[in-house]
């Protein structure tokens, strides 16, 4: 059954578990798809959420979320950690770990299936990195291009 994250169509207390892997940087009402995951939560249960996220560095954020939304419109947003847990905090849910990890991925995981304009943008914006941000990023040029690190975040918590 499909249905939409702010308006989950199963009565409250429905389930275990409730995970989203990849998809919630693209919610257009983050608070409300909250409150409809907990909602659906039996108490007890358990929320995984798996999904790109961004550096404790404003810079960083706005070009991540910059170079996101060139390579997918409908991206919304990544959030960090420190809104994850605001997030949690906020419906009641209480956090049990923030996990996060990285990927080095090629350039191409963004400009893959992008239109010409936004691809010369995407490698702009990559151009222009300043040496601390390339190092933050581990930002490489090899001979087949650019690879950085993409961010991830494991945000675990339960309803009590």
């Amino acid at each position: 059954q499909l249905g939409d994250v702010a308006a989950l169509p199963w009565p409250d207390d429905s389930f275990d578990v409730v995970t989203c892997r990849r998809a919630a940087h693209h919610f257009t009402d983050m608070p409300r798809a909250m409150a409809e995951m907990r909602r659906v939560l039996r108490p007890g249960g358990r929320l995984v959420i798996d999904d790109r996220t961004v550096p404790e560095d404003r810079e960083l954020d706005l070009l991540l979320n910059q170079l996101d939304l060139l390579h997918d419109h409908s991206h919304v947003r990544e959030y960090s950690a420190v809104e994850w847990a605001a997030y949690c905090e906020a419906v009641g849910l209480v956090l049990d770990s923030l996990e996060p990890y990285t990927r080095h991925r090629h350039l191409s995981s963004l400009t893959a299936g992008v239109s010409a304009e936004d691809v010369a943008e995407i490698e702009r914006l990559v151009g222009a990195l300043s040496a601390d941000q390339r190092a933050t990023l581990d930002l490489q040029e090899r001979d087949d291009g650019y690879w950085f690190n993409h961010y991830y975040l494991l945000v675990a918590a339960h309803r009590p």
